[in-house]
């Protein structure tokens, strides 16, 4: 049994609840599994996970609508659900996690991002570790904007460490946030196939949406919000224990790396593989490994890995 607490803030309750509570008794009555309670300004919603998404998903529908046009009636309840029961249906048997601008649907597409899909339901803290074009950063952006646009968190916060992948940052030109901007494309492509343009812009003015070095996540507590560490196979020891000790209160933290493309300097160890040592057996924790049979780039990208990986067992083997 899960339970998801909703409070409704500086909203009319009985115009948006309805006589009687009645547009919730609607909305409770769609789903007979789930138990639907109002008390005060808070709706607490308690059921199985799929089904709590599904009827949270409705919610947002209605707030949205009475915020637009200032009242809820019963025959509007009726059609959401209508509309969005059997969308929501739908969308939960093909495991769509969010629907991205333009009719994009952004959903797992291998075995191992399903697994990182049902990870990241299951626990707080997941590491999601594997090489280049296995939708590690996509699927952890999908599932932050899912969080937001279903008020789970209050923000997004995605963070990497600044190392320099054989480049010099010293070199580019403008200030540390123009030299980190190249770096962080992959997330700003993300982002764009998800949110309204606008929107996105507003929620980064907002900082609803921050991109930030890791560096500044120091001193931080980071609550009520889905927070981002990519790239952690270029972090070390003192950073991912500084990364991992922010957590907050309704914190839900996604980790990825990619522990073949480690940019540190030599003698320098990763922290994120001490990390998975050190926090194995932690309960609360998932960790999800994808391999390049979960790459969906080119099929070029797949064997290119392949033949890496021959190369490293061969070396290793040798050793």
């Amino acid at each position: 049994m899960v339970e998801k607490v909703i409070t409704l803030e500086n909203i009319p309750l009985a115009e948006f609840l309805g006589t009687a509570n009645e547009n919730i008794k609607q909305l409770s009555a769609a789903f007979p599994q789930s138990k639907i309670i109002s008390r005060g300004n808070e709706v607490r919603i308690q059921g199985g996970a799929p089904e709590i998404l599904r009827i949270n998903e409705i919610f947002n529908q209605l707030l949205e609508h009475f915020d637009r046009y200032g009242k809820l009636t019963p025959e509007n309840v009726t059609d959401y659900l209508d509309v969005q029961v059997a969308a929501a249906e739908e969308a939960s048997r093909d495991q769509v996690i969010v629907f991205g601008n333009k009719g994009l649907i952004i959903k797992p597409k291998s075995p191992n991002q399903r697994k990182l899909v049902t990870a990241m339901m299951k626990n707080d803290l997941v590491f999601a570790l594997g090489p280049a074009g296995t939708g590690k950063t996509y699927i952890a952006v999908a599932l932050a904007v899912r969080a937001l646009k279903n008020r789970e968190v209050k923000r997004i916060i995605i963070t990497r460490p600044a190392v320099e992948a054989g480049e010099n940052l010293g070199f580019l030109p403008g200030d540390l946030q123009e030299k980190l901007d190249p770096y962080l494309r992959p997330i700003y492509d993300a982002l764009q196939d998800m949110v309204p343009p606008e929107k996105l812009k507003y929620y980064q003015e907002t900082r609803v949406i921050e991109i930030a070095p890791l560096a500044y996540m120091r001193g931080r507590t980071l609550h009520d919000a889905f927070v981002i560490l990519d790239e952690a196979q270029n972090t070390t020891s003192e950073q991912i224990k500084m990364f991992l000790t922010r957590m907050g209160p309704n914190a839900k933290v996604m980790i990825t790396g990619d522990q073949t493309q480690v940019d540190l300097p030599v003698r320098q160890k990763s922290g994120l593989a001490e990390s998975l040592r050190i926090l194995d057996g932690v309960k609360g924790i998932g960790i999800v490994n994808l391999s390049g049979k979960d790459v969906i780039r080119h099929k070029l990208v797949k064997s290119i890995i392949e033949a890496y990986e021959r190369n490293q067992a061969e070396k290793d083997s040798r050793r």
